[in-house]
C-alpha cells in the first residue's frame, strides 16, 4: 500500500508530532509500505536550522518543503510561515504518485485541508489523525472572535477534512466528544492516545546526577515543565508561584524545557523580577530526555481552562514511564485528572487550579516531603495501556483498515 503521511515535523525534529509521526513511518515501512513523507525544511522552534531536502531514511521517502522563517514572535510572522508551507507543500504532493492512502495531522492549522483535497483530486483513502482541534482551539485562546466571518470559514474547512475523512483518529474521550458534537459519525472515530517513548524512556539515575550537575542544581528539588510552551498550556501561575518561592525557600528549583510562544516569555519574566530560581532550556534531543526528566523531583501538567478535548498533554505518558511525581494544574474532569484518579495514589500527585498560588504552593511543600521518601526506579505502567508496543500497532490497523475497505 502507498501511504502518504503530511505534517509540519518530523525526524529528526524533536517536537512530539514529529516524533510520534516517525514512530507510525517506521512501524508502516516495516510492514511493506511504501511510506513518503512530506514536511518543512526548517525545525519546527528553531526557523534557522535547516533539514536535508530529500533524503530516504530507512526506507521511507522523505520531502521537506519550503517555508518562511519569521518565528512566533507575532500572529502575522506565525500566519505567513504556515501559508508558505502549504502552498509548498500542496505543489510537492501534486508532483508525488498516486497513493492509496493519505494522512495528515494538524500542525500547521488546515494541513488537513490540503491533505483531503489531493486524496479527493487522486481517489486516495483520507485518514485524519487529530492532535489539536482547530479552529476551537484557536477560538478559545482568544485568536479569533466566535462567529466572525474569519471563524466561520476555517469551521467549514475544518468540517470539509472531517466528513471527507476515511478515520479520525482522536486522542482522548474528551475530544472524541467534540467531534461527534460537529455531527460526525461515530463509527468514523477512533481514540488513539499518543504514546509513550517506551525504549528511550526510563529513569536514569546517572543521567539524573549529570543534568543537575551540568546546570548547577545538586542539593536544590527541581520543578519542571517540559513540554510546548502555549498559551493553550498558562504558565502564568507556575510563575507566580516561583517569584514566591524565591522568597521562602531557597531549595527550590523551577526548570523550564521545551519551546513555543511562551518560552521566552518565561525568559523575560525571569529577567524582569531577577529570579535565580528558573532555567530555561530549549527541546532536547529524544535520546537524552529520560536524563532530562529524570533530574526533576516534581513535574508540571499543565491544561488551559477552556482547552479540555481541543489539545492533549500527552507529556504525562513519558513521565508515568519514570514514576515522576505530578502536580497537574488545569480544570476537571479532564484526561489528566482521571488518569490521576485511576492511579489513586500509586504515584505521587495533587490537582490545582490556576490562579491559586497558596494552593499550588502548600501543594509542593507537601509533595516535597513524599517525594524525599520515594523511589522512583518503577514506572507506573497503568496496564502498559500507554505504551508504543500497545498503541501504534491500534493505529497502523485503524489506516490499513480503511484501505481494506475498497
Amino acid at each position: 500500500m502507498r501511504i502518504l503521511l503530511v505534517n509540519q515535523a518530523f525526524h529528526p525534529d524533536v517536537v512530539s508530532s514529529g516524533q510520534h509521526l516517525k514512530d507510525l513511518a517506521i512501524a508502516l515501512a516495516e510492514r511493506g509500505h511504501n511510506v513518503t513523507v512530506v514536511t518543512s525544511r526548517r525545525a519546527y522552534d528553531d526557523p534557522y536550522k535547516l533539514f536535508q531536502k530529500c533524503e530516504i531514511w530507512r526506507g521511507i521517502k522523505i520531502y521537506r518543503v519550503f517555508n518562511s522563517g519569521f518565528g512566533k514572535l507575532t500572529k502575522w510572522r506565525r500566519a505567513a510561515d504556515f501559508m508558505t508551507f502549504l502552498i509548498s507543500c500542496s505543489m510537492r504532493m501534486l508532483s508525488l504518485p498516486k497513493p492509496d492512502v493519505v494522512l495528515a495531522l494538524t500542525s500547521p492549522p488546515l494541513v488537513s485541508v490540503i491533505a483531503v483535497a489531493f486524496a479527493n483530486l487522486r481517489g486516495a483513502k483520507f485518514c485524519y489523525w487529530i492532535m489539536d482541534l482547530n479552529p476551537d482551539e484557536a477560538i478559545a485562546a482568544g485568536w479569533l472572535t466566535p462567529n466572525s466571518f474569519g471563524a466561520k470559514c476555517l469551521e467549514r474547512l475544518s468540517l470539509y477534512s472531517l466528513r471527507n475523512a476515511e478515520k479520525i483518529v482522536v486522542l482522548d474521550r474528551f475530544m472524541e466528544k467534540r467531534i461527534l458534537d460537529k455531527k460526525i459519525p461515530a463509527e468514523k472515530v477512533v481514540i488513539i492516545p499518543p504514546w509513550s517513548h517506551d525504549s528511550e524512556i526510563k529513569y536514569d539515575e546517572v543521567g539524573r546526577s549529570r543534568f543537575r550537575a551540568l546546570h548547577g542544581l545538586q542539593n536544590k528539588f527541581v520543578i519542571m515543565y517540559a513540554g510546548n510552551h502555549s498559551p493553550c498550556h498558562p504558565l502564568d501561575t507556575i510563575l507566580a508561584v516561583a517569584k514566591k518561592m524565591a522568597e521562602d525557600d531557597l531549595q527550590l528549583f523551577f526548570c523550564f524545557v521545551g519551546g513555543g510562544s511562551e518560552h521566552r516569555r518565561v525568559k523575560e519574566f525571569a529577567l524582569l523580577h531577577k529570579l535565580q530560581n528558573i532555567l530555561c532550556l530549549p527541546y532536547q534531543p529524544l535520546e537524552q530526555l529520560g536524563e532530562v526528566l529524570s533530574a526533576a523531583d516534581l513535574h508540571f501538567v499543565v491544561m488551559g481552562n477552556p482547552f479540555v478535548g481541543l489539545v492533549h498533554p500527552c507529556k504525562a505518558y513519558n513521565l508515568l514511564r519514570i514514576n515522576a511525581p505530578i502536580l497537574y494544574m488545569g480544570p476537571r474532569p479532564s484526561h489528566i485528572s482521571e488518569i490521576l484518579d485511576e492511579l489513586n495514589n500509586q504515584l505521587a500527585s495533587a490537582v490545582t487550579s490556576h490562579g491559586d498560588v497558596t494552593a499550588a504552593v502548600k501543594s509542593i511543600l507537601e509533595l516535597k516531603q513524599v517525594v524525599f521518601q520515594a523511589k522512583r526506579k518503577d514506572c507506573v505502567s497503568l496496564d502498559g495501556r500507554y505504551s508504543k508496543e500497545t498503541l501504534l500497532p491500534q493505529l497502523v490497523a485503524a489506516i490499513e483498515s480503511t484501505y481494506q475497505k475498497n
